[in-house]
């Protein structure tokens, strides 16, 4: 994963409202929520949640999936999985200074 896309990924996140979009997908799993529902369980305004779904569309870290006249929405696990990897992945490899760096 590129820097340009974890940095997109961590800029949507980076919303109280998106972040809390974001944790309740989770929480449905791969069986997703249409868009109705979302904003009943957070008590979300449909353009307030309209405009974060977007953001979140955009960031690759949710996709939507038209059925007849709803839209169901599901988070991208891959695209997490490989956010949180990215974070993680130089995790206690070890830094040193050497004289170069240092000035």
């Amino acid at each position: 994963m590129k820097h340009t896309n974890v940095a997109l990924a961590l800029a949507a996140l980076g919303h109280d409202t998106r972040l809390s979009i974001f944790r309740l997908l989770v929480r449905a799993g791969n069986d997703g929520l249409i868009i109705g529902e979302i904003g009943q369980h957070l008590d979300m305004a449909p353009s307030t949640l309209a405009y974060h779904l977007k953001t979140l569309v955009d960031a690759g870290l949710v996709t939507q999936e038209r059925q007849g006249r709803q839209i169901l929405t599901r988070v991208d696990f891959a695209v997490m999985h490989q956010t949180v990897a990215f974070l993680t992945s130089e995790c206690c490899t070890g830094v040193t200074l050497t004289q170069k760096d240092a000035a």
